[in-house]
């Protein structure tokens, strides 16, 4: 996501022409003086951790004197802080590792060219990259980080340190999926909280079944509703028959059917009360089968290379896993990437409004309001201009907004564009400009130039039936 630094009607922040511009004023200058506090308070964090170090290193003691003289150090700058001394040692040692082991990235958040959203990022996927190495993933992530906002750059992190990583993703998966397990932390009236920790594809699929559940619990509530309105007109003499088919409204939230749901596989192997099933057939819910989305390169699917896979919308899993998904499947899309803008441009399929969704889902991957990180299976295509004025049903027409996106669209002064390539140019009520680029895919295919093939490349349309895939 990008911006550009004035509205685009030339006027500035604290502009007369809008209505709102002293408070908009006030804000700018109210986000300056947190972020300068903000760097002030990580100097004097790691100020504090580099002081107890060297108080502690005098005289050459290390190890435990280290450790207690930090221990102190964080006490008493707890107490100053009215906050626990664990909290504070623990910001310490963060401070101390933004500033001492990441100093361009600190830099360029000094600098303002990232926020402290992407440092806390970088700091995180960071740790698991070997310290010869860093150097190299800090100048990458600070590219990364520059381009978008915190919420959306973890993926792109990850790739990151999964490339510089000297450990292939599928090894350092093995090793991360023997620490698999399931948590229980008790919490406050009566409640706890089940923590699972496991494979992304495992954990998506499962997420994915219980969102798909919940929604058919819901439609099947709407429709016993709509039939008991039903028979209460029919036995309207009969004000007890009427009263007991008038069926109790779930008013449950979807997190709360999610976890309904998943108390009830876990313990009994499917849901209690299934109301989908029939007088002449089983219930529906057992049969709803988890959807996840994949992208791997074709080097990875033939097994030349262990590079990980993408669970759209999840995160990374690894190369073996996806193999072994894509040799589950029924139905396989070619996707045909651009390999100089890595946007993809073509879907293989016999349907071609399918086509048109799926390529969508593929190119959008998630909102594209700026910041919006909802994936695309969860969002609507929507008419960058409205049908009904004259907008045609075209990919350069179309992009995904999630309901709150898609309804601030409509009804508030937020207006939008399509510049070509699917880049979209959202414009604000006071005229600020933010361009939302095409996300780069965490996979993408690239061309080999150091052996090209032989003679002129065919296109999709010329391949002769029976020939192989073109990858």
């Amino acid at each position: 996501m990008q911006t550009n630094d004035d509205c685009s009607s030339g006027g500035s922040i604290g502009s007369s022409s809008s209505p709102h511009a002293d408070a908009f004023s006030a804000y700018d200058g109210a986000l300056a003086l947190r972020h300068a506090g903000e760097v002030a308070h990580v100097r004097a964090l790691a100020e504090l951790g580099r002081s107890a170090l060297r108080e502690a290193r005098q005289g050459g003691v290390r190890g435990m004197a280290s450790d207690m003289e930090l221990r102190s150090v964080a006490a008493e700058a707890a107490g100053m802080a009215r906050s626990t001394d664990r909290r504070v040692q623990r910001e310490i040692d963060h401070a101390m590792t933004v500033v001492d082991d990441y100093p361009a990235v600190f830099a360029a958040w000094v600098e303002r060219r990232i926020e402290r959203g992407h440092v806390d990022a970088v700091v995180r996927v960071g740790a698991g990259v070997p310290l010869e190495l860093r150097g190299e993933f800090e100048r990458a992530a600070i590219t990364a980080c520059e381009r978008d906002v915190p919420s959306r750059v973890q993926g792109a992190l990850e790739v990151l340190a999964a490339q510089v990583h000297p450990q292939s993703f599928t090894e350092r998966h093995r090793a991360a999926a023997a620490e698999r397990c399931v948590r229980v932390f008790p919490g406050p009236d009566g409640m706890s909280n089940l923590v699972a920790t496991l494979p992304t594809v495992i954990a998506a699929g499962m997420f994915d079944r219980l969102t798909q559940m919940g929604q058919a619990l819901k439609d099947a509530g709407a429709d016993a509703g709509a039939a008991a309105v039903d028979d209460g007109a029919a036995a309207v003499d009969d004000g007890a028959a009427a009263a007991d088919a008038a069926a109790e409204p779930d008013l449950r939230t979807m997190d709360q059917r999610r976890a309904d749901i998943l108390g009830d596989l876990v313990l009994a192997g499917a849901p209690v009360v299934d109301p989908t099933t029939g007088i002449d057939r089983s219930g529906g819910l057992g049969a709803i089968r988890a959807r996840v989305q994949v992208a791997i390169t074709a080097e990875s699917l033939t097994g030349s290379d262990q590079h990980p896979a993408e669970v759209v919308g999840a995160g990374l899993i690894d190369a073996d896993t996806a193999r072994r998904l894509a040799g589950q499947t029924r139905e396989w899309d070619r996707l045909f990437v651009d390999p100089i803008t890595r946007t993809p441009v073509e879907v293989d399929t016999y349907r071609p409004t399918a086509a048109m969704a799926k390529l969508l889902r593929a190119r959008d991957q998630h909102c594209r309001f700026p910041g919006c990180r909802l994936a695309a299976i969860r969002c609507e295509i929507d008419h960058t201009r409205d049908y009904a004025l004259g907008g045609h049903t075209h990919l350069g027409n179309l992009a995904h907004l999630c309901q709150r996106h898609h309804s601030m669209k409509q009804f508030t002064s937020w207006q939008v564009r399509q510049v070509g390539g699917g880049v979209l140019e959202w414009t604000s009520p006071r005229g600020r400009i933010y361009r939302e680029d095409v996300p780069i895919p965490a996979v993408c295919f690239t061309p080999s130039t150091a052996d090209p093939p032989p003679g002129p490349r065919r296109s999709v349309h010329d391949q002769k039936t029976g020939d192989p895939p073109p990858f």
